[in-house]
């Protein structure tokens, strides 16, 4: 299987092509990026692409991080994905950004609790926490510092996303022992390496926000409906 992985969901836009057959990446490119993620995204696919014998014709799935992230980042890469799968007649993949954060270190079958902790401001994370004994403790939840830090027990924790520091100075005040692994947004390869063994009836291509929208609709200036 040959897979074409995107992601736009937090401070990066990135896109890589692999394979099932290797643990190399046929082409890669990440820019860290706060902003501009539309203007940016579609010259790098193209870039991407061209560095791989066959080009589009040659995917059998596309897989794009579908969240917790920026909502414009996330509806970006999300277009971007469908658009691609669309035109190549191949199923599209929504892999979220924690599990792509929790991934490589899963991967190392360390013992104890992981955490990935992605800043949600106003001071709170998006958190999931896994073990390999245990699975999923915490499921993909939006948390105020306080009760992630609640949620994830008496410790130790290893921690990775943006809100690591933030969640991790929590956990100390409740005298818990905490690790940061990394703060930088998920490494495209491992969008791909999920987006291959995700089942396309089950890992749907569609946001995972967990926060509703800041804008509120103004009841007092509605207009009467005739």
């Amino acid at each position: 299987m040959r897979i074409l992985a995107i992601d736009t969901a937090l401070d990066a836009c990135a896109a890589c092509v692999a394979t099932d057959m290797s643990d190399d990446l046929l082409a890669e490119e990440t820019m860290v990026l706060a902003r501009g993620h539309a203007e940016a995204l579609l010259p790098l696919v193209e870039r991407v692409i061209s560095r791989v014998d066959g080009g589009f014709e040659s995917l059998d799935r596309v897989a794009v991080t579908v969240g917790p992230g920026s909502y414009t980042g996330l509806r970006v890469g999300l277009s971007a994905a469908r658009a691609v799968g669309l035109a190549a007649a191949i199923p599209v993949v929504g892999v979220t950004t924690l599990s792509a954060l929790l991934a490589p270190l899963l991967a190392l079958n360390g013992e104890g609790l992981i955490a990935a902790a992605i800043d949600a401001r106003h001071g709170a994370v998006y958190l999931q926490a896994m073990s390999v004994q245990d699975g999923i403790v915490v499921p993909p939840s939006l948390l105020k510092l306080d009760e992630a830090a609640q949620r994830l027990g008496d410790g130790p924790v290893t921690l990775v996303g943006s809100g690591a520091p933030a969640l991790a100075s929590a956990l100390k005040a409740r005298g818990i022992a905490s690790e940061i692994a990394g703060t930088a947004p998920p490494e495209i390869a491992w969008v791909a390496s999920l987006g291959i063994v995700a089942d396309p009836a089950q890992a749907m291509a569609r946001p995972l926000y967990l926060r509703g929208p800041d804008a509120q609709p103004q009841d007092h200036a509605r207009l009467a409906r005739r």
